[in-house]
């Protein structure tokens, strides 16, 4: 909650600046202006090399003033745009007696135009000599103090624009943010992927584990749900006939917000015929090695205190690692009473929609395991319980052929060898159900019997993969929390 005093300093603050624009008007100028051919971006300006004094090179550019010192008939001030920084050099004697008295109206946050020559100061800092300045929008309300920036986190987040105004290494995340997107892109297209796009409005939830957003269609009188994954309409897509699909969008899940969850979040989910979880592994590691190399020149990463190497995957089974890390050995059969006594007696939690030893094991591993991945692991053959939507282990039908890739004990992708039993899945769809029954909301609660359906059709042996770009760009930019690499994220509102 804003001090009074510190509102009626704002308010006085912005009353000036308002008190310039009608100045402005009065001098013959539009404070708000019109188109400006901005031919050359700083970045270009940066680049260029200077000759000397007599450089006649002429760059026009625009950007926001960011830092202001005039005093007498000459100054410096900053100009930046979203490619970097350069220093201008305004002088009266270049502009003439109009424009000059337009400049001293102007200040910090203003949008103007330039043109001008380059040259090199005594310090060594190149710098634009403008010989024509535009004002192209004022700024009315003051920025926040350069030195400090914008510290105050919910601001920040709340008010990103000025948040990407006042700090440039957020601009930069959000800059590499988009090429990391980018070169997702550049990689599965050189795969001969297609790229599609499938409904957000699902009549049916389904295609992951998770609390869904519920909305009402008036014309058609139906429930819809934003959806949660669009695995199952990608599905229907290779049953259809296209072998490599992929889509890039977001997804809407119900559930709590932390540093790691946002309630609307973006995921690329591809899908390949003729392949299984193991092509799926493959395929996240050259993913995600390809887009550190492109966007960083390495595959070492610094993040959350840790390196961590992209360059070298584990793979290991989660029955493995719960014997690895609990002494517990869930290859032997046993009995659900069994595996409960077994829990108990290492503090694990059973909660009452868990029916199968293959829902203890998942519980096990999440309670006991996952606070030791820290370096890129592969962890594979999932129960069945647990996993509605992938095929099962031939040689032992208790664990499906499906991966979660974990970094620092985060979980970056899921993936799995694709079921397509259509007997086998609307079996899986019915224990759904009955899970849901027995109180647990994120199970599917209802048979998608139209998926079902396009099974029948003949869904070839197919491999699936979905991976977090909100998490990876956290990971790749070293962003401690998921709001750091969301444009605007979701936050509570303000009274």
């Amino acid at each position: 909650m804003k001090r009074y005093a510190d509102m009626v300093a704002e308010d006085r603050l912005i009353a000036e600046q308002w008190d310039k624009i009608r100045e402005i008007k009065e001098m013959g100028f539009d404070p708000f202006g019109k188109k400006y051919d901005k031919k050359h971006m700083i970045a270009d300006l940066l680049a260029h090399e200077v000759t000397g004094e007599d450089d006649t090179t002429e760059f026009q550019t625009a950007g926001r003033l960011m830092a202001f010192r005039i005093q007498g008939k000459a100054g410096f001030v900053r100009l930046e745009d979203m490619s970097g920084s350069i220093q201008l050099y305004l002088r009266k004697d270049n502009l003439g007696e109009e424009i000059w008295a337009l400049v001293k109206k102007c200040g910090t946050g203003d949008i103007v135009g330039v043109k001008g020559t380059l040259f090199i100061t005594k310090t060594g800092e190149k710098t634009l000599r403008v010989n024509e300045f535009t004002l192209l929008s004022k700024n009315v309300r003051a920025l926040p103090e350069k030195f400090h920036g914008l510290t105050d986190v919910e601001t920040r987040y709340r008010k990103r624009y000025v948040d990407l105004i006042m700090n440039r290494e957020v601009k930069d995340t959000f800059i590499k943010r988009t090429r990391i997107v980018t070169e997702i892109r550049n990689f599965l297209n050189a795969k001969h992927f297609l790229e599609v796009e499938t409904p957000m409005l699902h009549p049916i939830v389904g295609g992951a584990a998770a609390k869904p957003f519920i909305t009402h269609h008036n014309a058609l009188d139906m429930e819809l749900y934003l959806r949660i994954a669009p695995e199952l309409y990608l599905k229907k897509l290779i049953v259809g006939g296209f072998d490599r699909v992929y889509e890039m969008n977001r997804c809407f899940r119900n559930e709590g917000i932390s540093t790691r969850h946002n309630p609307e979040f973006t995921t690329v989910e591809l899908y390949m015929a003729y392949a299984d979880y193991e092509t799926m592994m493959d395929l996240t590691e050259e993913i995600i090695q390809h887009v550190a190399k492109s966007v960083l020149g390495t595959l070492t990463v610094e993040y959350n205190g840790k390196t961590l190497d992209l360059g070298n995957f584990k793979r290991a089974h989660m029955v493995d690692l719960i014997k690895e890390y609990t002494g517990v050995d869930f290859w032997k059969e046993m009995t659900f009473e069994e595996a409960k006594a077994i829990a108990k007696e290492h503090h694990v939690e059973v909660l009452p929609h868990m029916t199968g030893v293959g829902h203890i094991i998942n519980q096990f591993f999440e309670e006991k395991c996952e606070e030791h991945l820290i370096q890129p692991t592969f962890v594979y053959g999932h129960p069945v319980e647990i996993s509605p939507l992938s095929k099962r282990f031939p040689n032992d039908p208790r664990f499906t052929e499906r991966f979660e890739l974990f970094i620092d004990v985060r979980e970056y992708a899921n993936a799995f060898s694709e079921l397509n039993d259509p007997a086998d899945q609307r079996g899986r769809f019915e224990a759904q159900i009955e899970e849901a029954m027995l109180g647990n909301d994120e199970a599917t609660p209802e048979i998608d019997d139209d998926f079902v359906e396009a099974l029948e059709c003949a869904l070839p042996p197919t491999g699936g993969l979905g991976i977090g770009i909100d998490r990876l760009v956290m990971l790749l930019t070293g962003s401690p929390t998921i709001k750091d690499v969301i444009l605007f994220p979701t936050l509570k509102k303000q009274n």
